[in-house]
């Protein structure tokens, strides 16, 4: 019993460390407040010392994209070298990552390991859920151009705070060299936002002053995700801005003015239905004058509809017709999401149009269990 007791104490202090820890680097990720340009200088400066570099000169931006205009693009590397001043840091980062997993065992076999720790499942993958996979992904794909190497700051949080949470509770216990530059990355992902190194100057993105995200529905560890149905969901300080929708980023017209000519326009199936599902798909047919060829129950998908509609030619570019399907498999938000998909004009039945999109005919279609 005494046993048992002590083994469910240290499942509750277990729970509410990481609870903690990970509240911590969630708030980090996704925080709005003005850079702490000292702290982040200070620490770039550290940086650029273990690669063998004097301090940078410092450029503030106050977004990722006004960056871009300034960078030149990472030289290439040679075996002969000199490597680049981004890449040598970058082989320091990877040299200290390579250490600290040695001390908590990650490098061991099997690599990757066929599950994460509960360490991991806690704290590491969840907040990269958060930061990179939601805020730095959408980030990176709004940037017009790419101009090399570069570091995410706050965005960085799921690392960090990995090997954050092994240096406060152990068992791994790290050389003190190797928590001192950890504690410069982890002030970087605590202090600014994106940031480009360069041999004698370093370019450092301020932090959005807007954020908007929206719980993920079924979530073990209260994950968040870009989300905003009034305008953009991450906005900079000079205005540059990006729009998402339930996770999925969009153009502006997407959140702001979805029409029926820009969704017949848009080639994104994604895009496309994000725009409808903001407009309503009840206003969308109206609007697009669809006009309905024939309904069924779904085979594949108990419990789910499939609507065939005719396309308006004058609209939609060509010839065809829209099936409305419902999605065979749960969201990560629990919804079983509506989607819309072109098939040829030729078909009549909505089964035989859903089958065309397998590859399959009407007939074999109807014999299946369940679709994704």
């Amino acid at each position: 019993m005494n046993a048992l007791r002590g083994r469910t104490t240290r499942d509750l202090d277990f729970r509410w460390q990481t609870t903690d820890l990970r509240s911590e680097w969630y708030g980090h990720a996704l925080s709005t407040a003005p850079a702490d340009r000292q702290a982040s200088e200070a620490a770039i400066t550290g940086l650029y010392a273990l690669a063998g570099e004097p301090p940078p000169a410092f450029v503030w931006v106050r977004s990722p994209a006004a960056a871009q205009p300034l960078l030149p693009p990472s030289a290439p590397l040679s075996v002969d070298g000199p490597w680049p001043l981004e890449s040598r840091l970058a082989s320091v980062l990877s040299s200290l990552r390579e250490r600290l997993d040695r001390k908590t065992g990650a490098h061991r076999e099997p690599y990757p390991p066929a599950r994460p720790t509960p360490l991991e499942a806690a704290v590491r993958d969840p907040v990269h859920r958060v930061a990179h996979e939601s805020v730095a992904a959408a980030i990176r794909s709004a940037i017009p151009t790419r101009s090399g190497v570069c570091w995410y700051g706050q965005h960085e949080a799921a690392w960090v705070a990995h090997y954050d949470a092994h240096h406060r509770f152990g068992p791994a216990r790290f050389e003190a060299a190797d928590v001192a530059q950890l504690q410069l990355w982890t002030t970087l992902a605590r202090s600014c936002g994106w940031w480009w190194p360069r041999d004698g100057r370093c370019v450092i993105a301020e932090r959005p002053t807007t954020v908007h995200t929206e719980p993920v529905a079924g979530s073990e560890h209260g994950e968040t995700r870009l989300h905003s149905a009034r305008g953009p969901a991450v906005v900079f300080p000079d205005g540059w801005a990006i729009h998402s929708w339930h996770g999925t980023t969009v153009p502006a017209w997407v959140v702001d003015t979805p029409t029926v000519d820009l969704i017949g326009a848009e080639p994104n199936v994604e895009v496309r239905r994000c725009a409808i599902e903001n407009l309503g798909w009840a206003r969308f047919i109206a609007e697009a004058g669809l006009t309905l060829v024939g309904r069924a129950q779904d085979p594949g998908n108990p419990g789910g509809e499939l609507s065939l509609y005719d396309l308006p030619y004058e609209q939609w570019g060509r010839t065809s017709r829209l099936l409305l399907a419902v999605n065979g498999s749960l969201e990560r938000d629990g919804t079983r999401r509506r989607y819309g998909l072109r098939v040829p004009p030729w078909f009549d039945d909505p089964i035989d149009a859903a089958a065309w999109t397998y590859g399959l005919v009407g007939s074999q279609y109807a014999l299946l269990r369940r679709r994704t």
